[in-house]
């Protein structure tokens, strides 16, 4: 059956909503992670998805962008690109590396982005608003050259601050993207107000958009690791440069 022609589902009518934290916890379709990690030499990864409604079926549209946001088919690609989820059903989504994967860089990560958008079944109530959420989660290529990253100290811990006026500049070193998400005093869950995420790419630098005066002397900054979670990194300054304090062994 072609899921496309299926009369119960209306693509067309559908008003798409690009949240990047909500919509996740709002929509049926869910998926199982917020970002993911394609290693070079693996010939593929599966993204776990869901259909959390309980009643509806709905489809699921999956497809891999490159840093850009332009729609791509190659060197990484998505199968299957659309598919149908029955209410509570699971399935996945691969995403599989073609020959063009071994043009990447070998020295450094290259960031892809994955979507996943649902298609609700088309409403029969007349002058029904239908909406079709989509996620978007960073998808990085990892090259062998890297190392491997189990057991390692963060790579994190490289990444340094130099004040530049009353702003710090944060440089990362390594050749991988790190994405800061938060940015205190001290540590702790509550940073501070109107801090702007941003995502360092390899060997890049920014700017934070807090002046150094409310950040102090010891910065604290969280960042997000391969599996989501947040830790925090402080760091000691000495003059206007500032290190990361290293990890605690358990």
């Amino acid at each position: 059956m072609n899921i496309l022609s299926n009369p119960h589902f209306s693509v067309a009518g559908g008003l798409l909503l690009c949240m990047l934290g909500l919509q996740q916890a709002q929509a049926a379709v869910a998926l199982d992670r917020t970002r993911a990690v394609f290693n070079d030499g693996e010939k593929s990864i599966s993204l776990s998805i869901s259909n959390d409604n309980k009643t509806l079926p709905y489809l699921a549209q999956g497809w891999v962008e490159d840093a850009q946001g332009n729609k791509i088919t190659s060197p990484l690609t998505a199968l299957p690109p659309l598919q149908r989820l029955e209410p509570g059903a699971k399935s996945q989504i691969k995403i599989q590396a073609l020959p063009g994967a071994n043009l990447l860089a070998r020295d450094r990560e290259t960031l892809f982005y994955f979507n996943l958008r649902e298609i609700p079944p088309k409403s029969e109530k007349p002058n029904t608003l239908q909406l079709a959420l989509q996620t978007r989660i960073k998808l990085f290529y990892r090259p062998k050259a890297l190392g491997a990253t189990t057991g390692m100290v963060p790579w994190q811990e490289q990444l340094t601050l130099s004040k530049q006026g009353d702003k710090y500049q944060v440089n990362n070193p390594t050749p991988y993207y790190v994405t800061i998400v938060d940015a205190g005093s001290e540590p702790g869950p509550n940073g501070a107000d109107g801090f702007e995420p941003i995502m360092l790419a390899p060997q890049g630098n920014e700017m934070l958009n807090l002046g150094a005066s409310v950040l102090g002397p010891t910065p604290v900054l969280t960042y997000v690791n391969d599996y989501g979670g947040r830790p925090q990194l402080q760091f000691t300054c000495n003059g206007n440069d500032c290190k990361a304090k290293p990890t605690k062994p358990n």
